[in-house]
């Protein structure tokens, strides 16, 4: 049983070492708006997927931008001795989840109020290497 974890939890270490993470959190956008970028760019390489940020005319491509940037300096954290060009990253996974909720009232006619409720959101982003996919 022992040889068998270990097995398994060298087998997970490489496998973490070909992807890279990187999170927004509480970013003050709704999360509808934010997947609407996210959506354009999953599953793309990294190149293909910072031009289509770069020339996109809504704000939450900024913020995906930056992300993407980190994502990839992550992944040069983990594997110094490669290049980001020869390994072929893409977009593996990108998911939008809402984050906190600021509640704020605004008037209504006759004397009522109405709550405005001001969302943000959590972006987790995970980089795949397409080089090291492994046949199954």
């Amino acid at each position: 049983m022992g040889v068998r974890k270990r097995q398994m939890a060298e087998r997970l270490k490489e496998e973490r070492s070909k992807i890279a993470f990187a999170k927004l959190n509480n970013c003050p956008t709704s999360p509808r708006k934010m997947r609407l970028v996210a959506d354009i760019i999953r599953g793309k390489k990294v190149e293909d997927a910072l031009n289509i940020l770069k020339f996109s005319s809504k704000e939450a491509a900024r913020r995906l931008d930056k992300l993407v940037l980190s994502a990839i300096a992550n992944w040069q954290a983990k594997n110094e001795d490669a290049d980001v060009a020869e390994a072929g990253l893409f977009i593996k996974e990108i998911r939008v989840d809402g984050g906190a909720m600021l509640k704020r009232l605004r008037p209504a006619p006759q004397g009522r109020a109405h709550r405005i409720r001001k969302r943000s959101n959590h972006v987790t982003l995970v980089l795949g290497q397409a080089n090291n996919k492994e046949v199954n």
